[in-house]
């Protein structure tokens, strides 16, 4: 890449690249110009509790993008014993993002990996959440995200951390 099309790159304020292109609700990029979501804010460390009522927020709103990547903060920047749990909870969220963009593939396979990373905690309730019945959610949503056609509705087909 030349000087001419590295000085072109959108960069934040570190000046580390960063697309600035608005979002839509399922991150997906826009084009420039055109309304957007806002993003969610990088690096922010909440406790674990605020993390979950945040993250429950966003897929209550159909934002499961935006939920993960409060997950990915925690896991980032988190305790390091709870990057275990923060970790496949943002594959959960991620999951549920590519089975709503209808990549029925790559949903599936993320949402089963999440369910995988969580259930290493068996019967545990960290903050309330749980985690069992999450995973199942997660193994049934990507059967019928394999099964069929059309993409899931974000928040219709988002889970209950706190079930």
């Amino acid at each position: 890449m030349d000087d001419t099309q590295h000085d072109r790159r959108d960069r934040d304020p570190e000046g580390r690249a960063r697309n600035a292109r608005p979002r839509d609700g399922l991150g997906r990029p826009l084009p420039y110009g055109e309304p957007g979501v806002e993003r969610q804010p990088e690096g922010v460390v909440r406790t674990g509790e605020d993390t979950v009522a945040e993250a429950q927020r966003l897929l209550d709103a159909g934002m499961p993008f935006h939920a993960h990547e409060v997950f990915e903060d925690a896991w980032k920047s988190g305790p390091e014993a709870e990057r275990a749990l923060w970790r496949p909870l943002a594959q959960l969220a991620v999951g549920l993002t590519h089975a709503a963009r209808g990549n029925r593939s790559g949903g599936a396979t993320l949402l089963r990996r999440g369910a995988t990373g969580i259930s290493e905690f068996h019967n545990a309730r960290p903050y309330g959440i749980d985690l069992a019945h999450l995973a199942s959610w997660a193994k049934e949503l990507a059967d019928r995200v394999v099964r069929e056609e059309e993409p899931v509705q974000a928040a219709e087909s988002a889970p209950r951390l706190r079930g």
